[in-house]
Order: C-alpha cells, then structure tokens, then sequence
C-alpha cells in the first residue's frame, strides 16, 4: 500500500470514484425513491425494485473488483447468492438472498465512503492547483492583490500563501488516499476472510457427504452380493456336489445337476457384471455419457426418452456421478414410482462450468430422502464433487431430480 504507485493509483482511484459513485448512487436512490411508490402501478415498481437490488450486486462486485485490483488482496470475486427452491419462489428467495448478502453491502458502504474521500481529493486537488498558480502569481501579475477561496490575499504573500497552501493540500490528498487504503482492509478485506471460511465449511460438508456416500455404495454392494450372487454361487456348489456324489451311480441325473450348475453360474456371472456396472461402467471412458446411459435406458423397465447434447467431455468424475445419478434415478422409478414413462435430459455447459442432467417420470410421486437410500446416495454424490441436487416429488407427482455437477478443468 505505501509503495509510490499503489498511493498514486489510489490517488487516481478516488478521483475517479468520486464522480463514478455520486452517478451510482443518485441512479440507486432514484430507482428505490421511484421503485417503492410504483408497487402499486401494476408491478412497475417491482421491476425498479429489482434492477436497484441488482443494480447494488453491479456496483458491490466492481468496486471489489476494483480494491482487489489496486490493493491485490487475493480476494475471490462476489458470486451471486442461489436459492435452492424453484419456481417463482425460488427468484424471490434468490433475489432476497442477494440483497441481505453482508459481502454485498460491506462493499457498497466502501463505496459510499470512498465517494465521499474522492470528492475530498477532487476539492484538494482543485486546491493545489489554486495554491500552485497563487505561488507563481508574482510572475505573471506582480503587485496584484487576490482573493483565494474567500480570502484577501496581499501581493507580496501570494507567493508563500499559495505554496504553503499547494503543499498542504497535497498532503491532505496523500493522507486521503492512506485512509483509503486503511478502509478496504477494514471493509473489503474481511470479504476474502469470510469467503474463505466458507470455502472451508463447503470443503467439509463435501468430504462428509464423500464419506457417506462411500458407505452408502459399500452397502448396496454387501447387500447385492449377500441377497443375489452369494446365494446363487451357493447353490451352485450344492448343486455340483450332489452330481459329483451320483455321477457313478446315477449319471443321467448328475449331467442335469451340471447343466442346472452351468446356468446358474452363467447367471452369477451375469449379476457380477451388473454389480461391477455398478461400481464402475466401463464405457463411460471407452464410448462417453451418451453411450452409457444408452445401454441404461435400453435396460429399463420403463420406457426412456434419452436427450444428451454433449459439446466436449465433462471430465470422468463428473460424468460418471451423472451416470450414477441417472441410472439409480431409473432403478428407483421402475421399482416405486409407477411411471409409465421417464425423460432424460442432459446437458453440457462448458460456459458455466457445469455438466446438468434432469430426470423425470409421470409417476405417483412421493419420494423422499432417507439416510442410506438411493435418492440419498445420489445427493452424497453428487455434493462430494460440489455440485448440487434437487429433488421435487409432490404427492401425486410428477417426481423430477436435477443435478449439477462441475466439470473437470
């Protein structure tokens, strides 16, 4: 801060600020004074109401912008506040969320001092220029008597008067611009504290839900293994073991018992593989999403509308928590939703950073998370890799699931 460029720069800074923030907050108060009467002329004022909340978002995230740029605070930018309803409640919720956000207004009131201390420079800089051109006064009017700021001035002490006066006001500009920088580690550099401390409870919340969401996954493979392939390898070893004891005696019975053994151990290596699907499909790294959830829609019970618009691939953690999420989604329809159609909606968007996937059947509704569930699983899952999931079931339906998940860099 008190190396000569940033004090110039800050200098700089508040000359501009102090123009720039008198036409921000004259349009603010203008939308507000304007926007709250309006309410009651058919919702004009609601649309007032709305550009002066996001009008404060505009101005807070420039002048954060602005201080990180100067000062070089290592801030993260403001991001806008979501609200995880839907609908129209969900925009009143997140428009609400956005004007109560403290980051928001900490930096609106720098703004709003750092207007007051640049109209302060602009004075002293008008100042100094007064002070510097009464120094030089003898030069070009010798003997001439003046007045400066509402003060007689005599000849003969023009010239100290206006240096004294030049200096002065130059330091009160260097004191200005001291202060300046005092205030945004007073105001916007708690931002960055904030921010951080919230990085570092979502990093928690993510590494919980990664370790729920491996225990969920762990179970559901103990419990497929215990309740299908176990059993059945059970009783192909059975089965084996009573053709081996009459295959001397009774050797027509014992080449049935193999052949039942043989199917039945087709059959196990069958759930095997479905059961290693489950873990991992292979096909996502060798074919891409589209491909997997292809072959997961042509094996559902209820018929599938597939919609996947993929530009680029999203990187393999985040395609395959989508491929998860999908394929579960389906298994939980098929087994409780009573749907005779599901839709699959899947989308790229490289711009936002995100790989999005909806999924929605015309069933009865109703479903609900609960600790160790499907539907459990995939939000664990899915807010591991720090993407969100919504879940919306009214009783009678339909049921949808929209995810979200950030792509690889």
């Amino acid at each position: 801060m008190h190396s000569p460029l940033k004090l110039a720069g800050a200098i700089a800074h508040l000359a501009f600020i102090g123009l720039y923030g008198t036409a921000v907050f004259t349009i603010l108060l203008v939308l507000v004074s304007v926007g709250i009467p309006g309410l009651a002329l058919l919702g004009t004022g609601a649309l007032l109401l709305l550009a002066f909340v996001y009008g404060l978002y505009g101005a807070a995230f420039l002048e954060t912008a602005r201080v990180e740029g100067l000062y070089g605070f290592g801030m993260p930018m403001l991001s806008a506040r979501r609200s995880p309803k839907r609908g129209f409640v969900g925009f009143l919720h997140t428009v609400w969320l956005q004007f109560i956000d403290g980051a928001m207004w900490r930096a609106i009131a720098h703004l709003a001092l750092t207007t007051v201390l640049g109209l302060a420079v602009l004075s002293l800089a008008t100042a100094a220029v007064r002070g510097i051109a009464l120094a030089f006064a003898p030069l070009y009017a010798p003997g001439v008597d003046t007045h400066v700021f509402g003060f007689f001035v005599r000849a003969e002490w023009a010239a100290w008067t206006g240096a004294i006066g030049a200096v002065v006001a130059l330091v009160a500009i260097i004191a200005v611009a001291l202060l300046h920088g005092v205030l945004a580690r007073v105001l916007i550099a708690p931002i960055r504290e904030a921010q951080l401390a919230a990085q570092a409870r979502d990093a928690t919340v993510q590494r919980q839900d990664a370790i729920r969401a491996g225990d969920v996954e762990r179970a559901r493979i103990e419990r497929d293994l215990h309740d299908g392939v176990q059993p059945r390898l059970v009783s192909v070893g059975m089965t084996l073991g009573l053709a081996h004891q009459k295959i001397d005696t009774d050797p027509d019975n014992a080449k049935e018992l193999v052949s039942e053994a043989h199917t039945s151990t087709k059959a196990a290596i069958t759930e095997l593989r479905q059961l290693a699907r489950g873990i991992h499909a292979s096909v996502l790294d060798d074919r891409g999403l589209d491909a997997a959830l292809s072959a997961v829609a042509s094996r559902s019970h209820i018929p599938v509308h597939l919609d996947v618009r993929m530009t680029e691939r999203a990187g393999r953690d985040a395609e395959a928590a989508v491929y998860f999420a999908i394929a579960e989604s389906l298994t939980n329809a098929a087994k409780h939703s009573r749907a005779s159609t599901c839709r699959v909606t899947v989308r790229n968007r490289p711009e936002e950073g995100i790989l999005w996937a909806r999924v929605e059947d015309d069933g009865v509704g109703g479903a609900r998370l609960i600790a160790g569930g499907g539907l459990d699983g995939i939000h664990n899952r899915i807010t591991a890799l720090g993407g969100t999931a919504r879940l919306d079931s009214p009783a009678g339906g339909p049921t949808s699931l929209e995810v979200s998940v950030p792509c690889a860099s």
